[in-house]
């Protein structure tokens, strides 16, 4: 029995489940792994269940706005990723396949059986592994600002941001707003910036999660077996995004042939926080269909 299938029978306290499903958490809640992580997580709304996973930055608080929205037609899931924000690090390796167990591990405690799973960005790699690995567990997979695996231009992105961390902690903060968000709107949300620069990982521990993170990134490798995904898919993203090319999404997309593809004009990579109403529009719209 392969680890994901193992998986599927253990409750996310690490002990055998029983056949019966906790009953659905309203609110936040705690998700406790085998390896001693435990993840902070938050349940609002009702209706079919919705999965956000976010970024790199591994927050729940990347989807407050999103999430407010969605709530209005569905029960919405997201949670700080393992050492991000409230949720501890644990032992486990930092791997995508990991953080997408991590991802089942909050289904479960959550009580659900089956969820749609939109991932952004980082969260899209989760996906697309959360997907091959229990695909029984999803009704449909939505990736925004995603890619099938890193090129030349990722690569040495990720690079240079990793030179960067090591030397200056608030640079590598600010020229990662500076790139995710189009310039005219930052101008005109400037707490943005400043958030993102007051948030910058500056301890070592905060270091080390995030260079791991991006080496799970680099590790990533889904142009394999992501057309095998017989899922509904939906891709999302936006043309003017600068961290994942519209080029790398268009990529994904050709080679997952059921999936529907939608790429916003503009909005950058974090179209979901620039472009709210077209982003929730598009999932609600697309989810409805299923």
């Amino acid at each position: 029995m392969t680890q994901a299938r193992r998986h599927q029978h253990d409750a996310p306290d690490g002990t055998t489940a029983g056949a019966a499903r906790p009953a659905e958490i309203d609110g936040e809640f705690r998700v406790k792994l085998p390896d001693g992580a435990m993840l902070r997580a938050f349940s609002q709304g009702q209706g079919r269940p919705l999965l956000l996973v976010s970024g790199l930055a591994g927050s729940a608080a990347f989807w407050d706005d999103n999430a407010a929205t969605l709530a209005r037609s569905f029960k919405v899931l997201r949670f700080d990723q393992r050492g991000i924000g409230a949720s501890d690090r644990g032992s486990a390796p930092c791997t995508i396949d990991q953080l997408a167990r991590d991802c089942l591990a909050v289904l479960d405690a959550a009580g659900i059986e089956r969820a749609t799973v939109l991932g952004h960005s980082t969260g899209g790699c989760i996906g697309l592994s959360l997907a091959r690995q229990a695909p029984e567990r999803l009704d449909g997979l939505i990736i925004s600002g995603g890619w099938l695996k890193q090129n030349r231009y990722m690569t040495a992105l990720f690079e240079t941001r990793l030179a960067i961390l090591d030397q200056h902690p608030r640079a590598y903060a600010a020229t990662a707003a500076l790139m995710a968000y189009p310039p005219t709107w930052l101008e005109a949300h400037w707490s943005a910036y400043e958030a993102a620069v007051a948030a910058a990982p500056a301890s070592p521990e905060a270091k080390q999660v995030v260079r791991e993170r991006i080496n799970a990134l680099h590790a990533f490798d889904g142009s394999s077996w992501a057309g095998e995904i017989a899922l509904p898919t939906l891709i999302l993203g936006a043309r003017d995004d600068l961290i994942v090319p519209a080029f790398l999404q268009e990529e994904l997309a050709a080679a997952m042939p059921g999936a529907r593809k939608t790429l916003l004009d503009s909005g950058g990579h974090f179209f979901p926080i620039s472009r709210p109403d077209a982003f929730t529009a598009n999932v609600a719209e697309w989810i409805g269909a299923l």
